[in-house]
């Protein structure tokens, strides 16, 4: 939750119940795979770790694509609109 805070600028709050529901999801999905054990400091570390798999990889390569594509259009549009009263 704080790395998200920290990654948005503070433009994106996650609460545990979202957090927790989305790990679940991508982890039923396969997208992550959980790798606390390889990464735990101790015993006593309760912390979990995760990492994308090759199928999280490609949907997050698509997704960003994806955004990477509509904020092309987005600008386009701008440019566009910011011409079309000169």
């Amino acid at each position: 939750m704080r790395r998200v805070d920290e990654l948005t600028d503070g433009s994106v709050r996650m609460g545990p119940g979202t957090l927790y529901g989305t790990l679940n999801r991508l982890l039923k999905d396969r997208l992550i795979t959980e790798v606390t054990a390889e990464v735990a400091r101790d015993e006593n570390d309760r912390r979990r770790f995760y990492r994308l798999t090759a199928s999280g990889e490609q949907v997050a390569q698509a997704e960003l694509t994806r955004l990477k594509n509509l904020v092309s259009r987005l600008n386009a549009r701008r440019v566009g609109l910011s011409g079309a009263g000169a």
